[in-house]
């Protein structure tokens, strides 16, 4: 792609926060758009994930944009002209504990406030939702109907593509070195091929988002958690259609359309750091709560097994909007929930660099809350 040493706006971080929000600015009219990404489409985070998508969280925040995410993922074949591979096949929490269970019930009491269909089943439920489930040892289920999962690269490319066709530049391999601040505003950045002017700068690098921002002398309290992920050969079709998670059990797990089982659960120790390297310790402990939740598993073979940065905040959830650099944006610190919530979020920012009203009214995610002591506690995550 013809390289431009100037735009409108320049996103840095190609993964698909970076591409849904280039998209959005385009479709609402800036069309001279510029994505620097330092290693390929889907090359990070993006490509590593586990790609659920739920409406189902304990904040009202992360409540409001999980829907408006399902709503915009339900049109995005559609609106993209490619299949972004939508599975909505629910989200089955599980619930080892009668205060666990409590606690996914005034969850779906805010849900429901909100539109947000979620309801408790019982056990037998359950098992007709997911048939090979083995979960006599839990508390207590919830269940939404319309939470699942996408093709991360499918959804990725889709969005790349449809944004190209409007406008928008995307350098892979190129790396951002730093960012000119002038007068207290962001002008532009150094990359590896060169500096680019622009009138607007988006950090959206993920893992790697404080690193960036304190090109700009922006501290940010993010940091890159490493978490391993494995999928097996394929099983028979619906043994697992819903997406099983625990957050005291700490796992995910979920079948994929082809039938091969994904899951993943959080690190001990939970590492900091950007190697993306596996360890067998992950394979033994995945296995065995694999086994255990889903004994129809117990003869299949592990295909692969990766790992992947979650880009984590104190109380995960994300940072989004202006810093006191002026003209200098974030869209990051999803802590592991950036492809889910995604569309909405690119929108939302897109509109509000535009001049539209924002469907969401994102104000209480600005980076400042974390001096200020305002943190905005998840309770639904691992």
């Amino acid at each position: 792609m013809e390289w431009k040493d100037r735009a409108d706006v320049v996103i840095i971080g190609g993964g698909i926060v970076g591409i849904a929000t280039a998209y959005y600015l385009a479709r609402f009219g800036r069309h001279d758009v510029v994505v620097v990404e330092k290693g390929t489409v889907c090359s990070g985070s993006t490509g590593r994930c586990g790609a659920g998508i739920r409406a189902q969280w304990g904040t009202e925040m992360n409540c409001r944009l999980g829907i408006a995410a399902l709503d915009i993922f339900e049109n995005l074949d559609a609106e993209l002209g490619m299949s972004v591979g939508l599975n909505q096949g629910g989200y089955l929490l599980i619930a080892y504990s009668d205060s666990e269970f409590e606690n996914l019930k005034k969850g779906i009491a805010l849900q429901n406030g909100l539109g947000i269909k979620s309801k408790t089943v019982t056990l037998s439920e359950a098992r007709e939702i997911c048939p090979a489930l083995d979960a006599s040892d839990a508390t207590g289920f919830v269940y939404h109907a319309r939470d699942g999962h996408a093709d991360p690269f499918l959804t990725a490319f889709a969005y790349l593509e449809a944004a190209k066709r409007i406008g928008v530049s995307y350098h892979k391999r190129t790396e951002c070195t730093g960012i000119t601040v002038k007068g207290g505003r962001a002008t532009g950045i150094d990359t590896s091929r060169g500096h680019i002017d622009a009138d607007v700068v988006i950090n959206c690098s993920g893992a790697c988002s404080q690193i960036v921002a304190k090109f700009a002398g922006v501290d940010l309290p993010n940091w890159g958690e490493r978490h391993e992920i494995m999928i097996t050969e394929p099983v028979e079709a619906g043994v697992c259609p819903p997406m099983l998670m625990s957050f005291s059990g700490n796992y995910y797990i979920q079948q994929r359309p082809h039938g091969s089982i994904i899951c993943g659960m959080s690190p001990a120790g939970h590492p900091q750091d950007f190697e993306n390297k596996t360890t067998w310790q992950f394979i033994t402990a995945m296995s065995r709560v694999l086994n255990r939740i889903l004994p129809v598993t117990k003869e299949i073979r592990i295909v692969r097994h990766w790992a992947g940065l979650y880009d984590m905040t104190p109380d995960g959830s994300p940072i989004i909007g202006e810093t006191d650099v002026k003209n200098f944006y974030h869209s990051t610190g999803y802590s592991g929930h950036g492809f889910m919530l995604s569309p909405i979020a690119g929108k939302v920012l897109a509109q509000q660099l535009t001049g539209n009203t924002p469907d969401i009214d994102l104000s209480v995610l600005d980076y400042r809350r974390f001096a200020r002591g305002e943190l905005i506690m998840e309770p639904h995550i691992t």
